[in-house]
């Protein structure tokens, strides 16, 4: 055995010898992602696709048909046209790169060099359950994140892999849909007159479709209403748009969310793009821009086919509480 190997086992075994025995289980707090195999706390709920009633984007069959339809041969013949729901990051990469990552390899440095952009979806599928459905089932799409009306954050995959969520941005960026039925334009807007009614108290509330059982929601103290109880307009993409907003649970996940990931990856800067009077750019980002920016994205910012995640979406209260958070002193732990 060389000197260095010598040097390196004997340094294991000092290791693990007195922090751990076999078969002992390491305890999770349940709320860490996964960043290339490593865990990161968030301080907020996260569930894992390993986890009980987590979703799974690594599996090749369908999740939501009955188990004699999920196979990846049922499944080609609903029209699927691959096995895999995501890809390999390549942006950047040498053949030399790509050749040590694509069995798995990825060290975080690597990562962190080349991840740069936080993406920010609508669903318009109004819960996580029935977004991985959607996504998984039906358009052999993912994305790494879901966040649900409870607050409830779902990792479907490792930051590793370049999720299929936001076309020319999938390889430099991380994604997350947010669950909301979306901005319509127009008078009539039957989707957002099923999904939110005023009750007798006067406040708007989320009535989902087909009652909370079917939901799949965690936390049953859900304040089910959105942020701000009057429906916001704005201009996305030069459309007028009406939306209600996320819920306060949604926000303060997506604020932890966000400070832990501009945290681990120091290239996503913790800011939106800015239009000339400073506040949010409400279409997408010119070419070039877009090329060169390093930060949180709309979906709009990358396609001009997209309005998510909509003219509700408070980014200067996701900026500000991100940045607080990054800012303030270290606690003692997560509990």
């Amino acid at each position: 055995m060389s000197m260095i190997a010598g040097t390196m086992l004997t340094g294991l075994l000092c290791l693990f010898a007195d922090d751990a025995r076999p078969g002992q289980e390491l305890e999770r707090k349940g709320d860490e992602i996964v960043v290339c195999g490593r865990l990161f706390h968030t301080a907020t709920p996260i569930v894992l696709w390993t986890d009980p009633g987590g979703y799974d984007a690594y599996r090749v069959e369908r999740r939501f048909v009955p188990l004699e339809k999920a196979s990846w041969k049922e499944t080609q013949e609903a029209g699927m046209r691959s096995p895999n729901r995501y890809g390999q990051r390549t942006r950047g990469l040498t053949p030399e790169q790509v050749e040590r990552v694509r069995g798995g390899g990825w060290d975080l440095p690597s990562l962190q060099d080349l991840v740069d952009q936080f993406v920010v979806h609508f669903d318009a599928c109004g819960t996580s359950k029935k977004c991985f459905q959607v996504l998984h089932d039906e358009r052999c799409l993912s994305v790494h994140f879901m966040l649900d009306i409870d607050g409830t954050i779902y990792q479907t995959l490792d930051l590793k892999e370049s999720a299929w969520h936001a076309t020319i941005a999938n390889g430099r960026s991380i994604g997350i849909e947010i669950a909301n039925v979306g901005a319509y334009g127009g008078e009539n807007a039957p989707q957002l007159e099923r999904w939110y009614q005023r009750g007798k108290d006067g406040k708007v509330r989320l009535t989902i479709p087909g009652g909370l059982d079917s939901a799949g929601l965690r936390d049953p103290r859900a304040s089910l209403v959105p942020a701000r109880d009057e429906l916001v307009k704005g201009t996305i993409q030069g459309q007028e748009l009406r939306q209600y907003d996320l819920t306060p649970e949604q926000y303060a996940a997506l604020i932890k969310l966000t400070a832990t990931l501009c945290t681990v990856f120091p290239k996503i800067k913790c800011d939106y793009p800015r239009g000339e009077q400073g506040g949010v750019f409400p279409a997408k980002l010119p070419d070039d821009r877009l090329g060169a920016y390093q930060g949180l994205l709309g979906h709009y910012h990358v396609q001009t086919n997209k309005i998510d995640p909509g003219p509700a979406f408070q980014w200067e209260k996701l900026v500000e509480g991100a940045r607080g958070l990054m800012s303030a002193p270290a606690g003692p732990g997560p509990k």
